[in-house]
């Protein structure tokens, strides 16, 4: 999909620098860099989620699992 857009000189500059560096075009870094945000912000969403869900919901670990744990970590080669 092809659409304009503005943006300040001196950024477009740094875009077209990286781009460079990269080797790649600046619809390729425009395209990770816009990916790279969208993605960094479903994650808040998702992490508001969770919050939401401990508000109510007890975070600690039932004494069986820490157990489970705490054995199969005493197998583990370090």
């Amino acid at each position: 999909m092809k659409f304009d857009i503005s943006i300040p000189n001196p950024v477009f500059q740094s875009a077209q620098n990286l781009a460079k560096k990269m080797g790649v075009s600046l619809s390729e870094l425009y395209t990770a860099a816009l990916n790279a945000y969208v993605t960094e912000h479903e994650k808040e969403n998702i992490t508001e989620a969770l919050d939401q869900v401990y508000i109510e919901e007890a975070s600690i670990l039932e004494p069986e699992l820490v157990k489970m744990q705490v054995v199969s970590l005493e197998r583990e080669q370090w």
